[in-house]
């Protein structure tokens, strides 16, 4: 092939023949050169596609053109003058810390030239200085320390002026190492070039006319790989600074020889880097190759059209050559992920849309089961049941815990004091914040309920999403809260001076009112009954008797000091066998009786021997055994007939604040639920649909559905059987296109 004309790449690049002329097979070659860029392009898509479904397995994998080379052979000008810009990072230290997988992309018709970062979201960059900065971002973002990252970066470039190809672009290979430089270095950027090198990828291998080819790191890597040179191709660069015979040997070269041959190129000179890769690459080249004949050799390749033009024809081959093989790797792999869907999840087809409306639909659905279950009589009940405790606490603070509590129920009628307790305790009642108290208690059983929700599958997979449905419905209440307390309190205010009570309500408050009592008694007794079983009933008692003598002996140091009776003629204590039955069991109480307080005296001279968890215990037993026999006294009254109508009020205060919480319970909960619940019931599920469906886009769906594990696996699955049966119907048809090409050609021959 003789020297290229380059003055205009955009119409020479995929020129055929000698000097770019077609002479008169000009329409055939026209045709054929169709053909050739619609297989490389489809070929080159059918491999973006492999390598989003199977990256690690080389059957599945079509290939790329692997440039390697030293640092400063001139590797990123070859490729700055292939796209036809500076895009490439610079800089004096090593600046390419990871691959670079370039496609590009010709855009015959196309006026405007752009590149893409697929992975990271960047698209229709015109400025190829922006590209070349981005990539030195994505670069500068390896360590020093890490040296070298095994991560590529995609860029895809389309231009009018490029030919279809796939380029990764690798670090150059070193020979000294700086002391900036780590000593892994040098290893670490062999190891990754060797990763690339392998078959079936095409090996670029870059090297400088004015070094000796046997030092070639490029050629000296490649022969490890591809002794033969049957996939290598080799560019010698900086052709301008040896003498043209001996650049004619270098590209001839039968020294080392590579059957896909030698590309000359002349480099840009040092230090003009703001040169367009058209005026100082393509056209010095022109110049310095027309002027000397001895390139015009059929043998001898030179230039920048001729490396296009060599490139994607041995891109073509070596993708036709793999397209029989990639087509029963692709063909085995999809029948095994068909069999894997239609075991795993017969044949059911998922999207993050459809999981996403599906989910979305279930809390919906949850929540409505919620809301037909939580009515005014279940609000009216957790309402009442929060007023009752409200009342134990009043009474414990104004009766139970007064010393004069025993003698209540024959002093209430007559004493003024306890007559005025039962107004200090209606009023402890209503003002006491009914009005926030039973709104804040509807929304924490709201946000309750829908944490609860979301504690179980599959909401357990989406932690974000739950805290914005607890953020939005957190929200939705607040902004009704206010209003909702202010309705209540204007409701009760009544209720805050005057109580009128009919028998009906008193007999109701009164039943409620022993059932409180009764069921506080049993949990007193439950408390108690744990203390014994955590301490032991004799430890227990002897710590209670303990207690009491150090209570007893603080009295008695209080006490006035009396003179010592004189004492009486000690009896004759009868033996246990003169002793009738009740006698005996008396004595035998007693005597158990002193058996502890032997034990009690002897404890009591140890030093230390009640810990400090035993003897608060025991306190809290003393404690419950006084409730208990307090909250005893009070259920007798109230069944009593001192309890038996409103007139005995003051006798019963436990069912006449039971009677007031009744009141104050239906109040609440008429407002309650017309100002906070019938509208949060009605906006959730809106705001379901709009905070967390119509309002995400197509990636946060995306995400929002994968982090479910077993969706995540069920949509890759599926995606991969897609991807896979749409390989399959480009491969299918290429196949077929690649038969009529060799036929068309075997017809031309004739």
């Amino acid at each position: 092939m003789g020297l290229e004309d380059n003055s205009n790449i955009s119409s020479s690049a995929y020129s055929y023949g000698k000097n770019g002329k077609g002479g008169n097979n000009s329409t055939s070659l026209n045709s054929n050169q169709d053909d050739f860029m619609m297989l490389t392009k489809q070929l080159i898509e059918v491999r973006n596609i492999l390598k989003t479904v199977n990256q690690n397995c080389s059957a599945l994998q079509l290939p790329s053109i692997v440039v390697i080379g030293s640092q400063s052979s001139g590797k990123s000008s070859v490729l700055e003058a292939i796209v036809g810009h500076e895009f490439l990072p610079k800089g004096n230290n090593m600046v390419t810390r990871r691959p670079i997988e370039l496609t590009l992309v010709h855009t015959p018709n196309a006026e405007e030239e752009y590149g893409e970062f697929p992975e990271i979201g960047i698209n229709n960059v015109t400025d190829f200085t922006q590209i070349q900065r981005t990539l030195s971002d994505l670069n500068m973002s390896v360590s020093e320390s890490e040296c070298i990252s095994t991560d590529p970066i995609e860029l895809k470039i389309y231009s009018p002026t490029v030919p279809d190809l796939t380029l990764i672009d690798l670090p150059g290979y070193i020979q000294v190492i700086n002391r900036k430089q780590p000593p892994i270095l040098k290893r670490k950027i062999v190891e990754l070039c060797d990763r690339y090198i392998v078959e079936p990828n095409i090996i670029l291998a870059i090297s400088s006319a004015d070094v000796d080819l046997a030092n070639s790191e490029a050629l000296t890597h490649s022969r490890k790989v591809d002794p033969y040179g049957k996939r290598t191709i080799g560019v010698i660069t900086k052709m301008d600074l040896v003498d043209p015979e001996k650049g004619v040997d270098l590209l001839i070269n039968n020294d080392y020889p590579l059957e896909l041959g030698y590309v000359g190129m002349v480099c840009k000179p040092p230090g003009k880097s703001g040169f367009s890769r058209q005026l100082s690459l393509t056209q010095k080249s022109d110049q310095y190759f027309r002027s000397n004949p001895i390139f015009h050799q059929p043998d001898v390749q030179v230039g920048l059209t001729a490396l296009k033009k060599r490139l994607t024809t041995i891109l073509e081959e070596n993708m036709g050559q793999n397209l029989y093989g990639i087509v029963d790797a692709v063909q085995n792999e999809l029948e095994e992920v068909r069999y894997q869907y239609k075991v795993q999840y017969n044949d059911r087809h998922i999207t993050a849309e459809s999981y996403t409306a599906d989910i979305m639909d279930t809390l919906k659905h949850q929540f409505k089961e919620f809301s037909n279950n939580f009515g005014k009589a279940e609000v009216r009940e957790e309402i009442q049941n929060m007023l009752e405790e409200k009342i134990m606490e009043i009474c414990k603070e104004l009766y139970y815990d007064d010393p004069k509590v025993a003698a209540f129920p024959s002093l209430c009628l007559k004493d003024l004091v306890w007559k005025s307790k039962v107004d200090m305790s209606s009023a402890a009642l209503t003002k006491s914040g009914i009005g926030r108290a039973t709104t804040q208690l509807v929304v924490d059983i709201v946000l309750d309920e829908l944490r609860e929700i979301a504690s179980k599958e599959p909401f357990t997979y989406h932690e974000s999403t739950c805290d914005k449905i607890i953020d939005f419905s957190s929200k939705l209440l607040k902004k009704k809260f206010h209003t909702t307390v202010d309705q209540v309190e204007n409701t009760i205010k009544p209720l805050k001076f005057e109580v009128e009570c009919t028998d009906l309500e008193w007999e109701r408050g009164k039943e409620r009112a022993i059932n409180l009592v009764d069921r506080h008694i049993q949990e007193s007794q439950k408390k108690l009954q744990d203390i014994r079983s955590q301490v032991g009933r004799r430890k227990l008692r002897t710590a209670v008797k303990y207690l009491r003598h150090q209570n007893q002996k603080k009295i008695n140091s209080h006490k006035p000091v009396t003179p010592t009776p004189t004492p009486k003629k000690e009896e004759t204590k009868p033996s246990d066998e003169t002793l009738i039955p009740e006698q005996l069991s008396t004595s035998l109480d007693n005597l158990e009786e002193e058996e502890e307080a032997q034990i009690l005296k002897k404890e009591m001279t140890k030093p230390r021997q009640y810990n400090p968890i035993l003897i608060e215990k025991a306190k809290e037993a003393m404690e419950l055994r006084k409730e208990i026999a307090v909250l005893k006294g009070r259920a007798a009254a109230l069944r009593s007939r001192q309890c038996s109508g409103s007139n005995g009020k003051s006798c019963c205060p436990e069912a006449f604040l039971s009677v007031i919480s009744q009141k104050l319970a239906n109040s609440a909960v008429m407002f309650i639920q017309i100002e906070l619940l019938n509208e949060f019931m009605f906006q959730f599920p809106r705001e379901v649909d709009n905070k967390l469906y119509y309002d995400l886009s197509r990636e946060q769906v995306n995400q929002f559905a994968c982090e479910n594990p077993t969706i995540r696996r069920h949509i890759e699955l599926q995606k991969r059987k897609d991807a896979l049966e749409l390989v399959m119907d480009k491969l299918v048809y290429l196949v077929r296109r690649q038969n009529e090409l060799i036929r068309r050609k075997e017809l031309n021959s004739k």
